[in-house]
């Protein structure tokens, strides 16, 4: 599998089952998108800003789910085993990305898996096991959490000095650019200080680099 990132701002994710795993995914995508849970019941969690439709839907029913929702993502997280093979089969029918809750494991082409992520900022770093251990891949984010702390800011600065340095001479400018991203004081800076404090240290390895070059 190779991952990939989306955009689901402005886009429906259809999420059939009301219980704690279509739970966790309709909280998930509906951080951006708008996502609308399909279920005879719902279990007392948190669904994110999501919109609630009690029903019962059968497997002869998913088409016309489908066509009603017109979703970007199609997420089958019933305990009903048949009914999310049915979800499964008429997204791919209909060309609609699916991910099915259920299965672990070896997957059909074209099934969209979602990692466990860990963000600071516009920075996202998501760890995927393919599906086949969410436990190994939530250990591991909370590994990196360390790691990505700050790196929100960092991305920031060194997006504006990209800007900042647009007359200079590319090879020198990526060289800069380069020096400030790998930068130990930087990074120790983003993590313990305010912004500001972040490009003071930004600056001194560029007026650094730039003298030597």
């Amino acid at each position: 599998m190779i991952p990939l990132v989306h955009d689901f701002h402005g886009e429906v994710v259809l999420v059939f089952g009301g219980g704690p795993v279509g739970a966790r995914k309709a909280r998930r995508f509906a951080r951006e998108a708008r996502v609308v849970v399909v279920s005879p019941t719902f279990t007392d969690a948190d669904f994110g800003a999501s919109e609630f439709v009690r029903a019962a839907p059968t497997p002869a029913d998913v088409p016309a789910w489908l066509d009603a929702a017109d979703p970007a993502l199609v997420v089958a997280a019933t305990d009903d085993g048949a009914l999310n093979a049915a979800i499964e089969r008429h997204a791919r029918e209909a060309g609609v990305l699916v991910n099915r809750a259920d299965r672990s494991g070896e997957r059909d082409p074209g099934s969209v898996v979602v990692p466990a992520t860990v963000g600071d900022g516009p920075v996202t770093v998501a760890v995927t096991t393919g599906g086949t251990s969410p436990a190994v891949s939530r250990h591991l984010r909370r590994e990196l959490e360390s790691t990505v702390a700050g790196a929100g800011t960092v991305a920031t600065v060194v997006a504006d000095l990209r800007t900042e340095l647009r007359s200079t001479e590319p090879d020198a400018r990526r060289a800069t650019v380069r020096a400030v991203a790998e930068s130990a004081a930087v990074w120790e800076a983003a993590r313990e200080g305010e912004e500001s404090e972040v490009r003071a240290a930004a600056e001194r390895v560029v007026e650094a680099t730039l003298d030597d070059e």
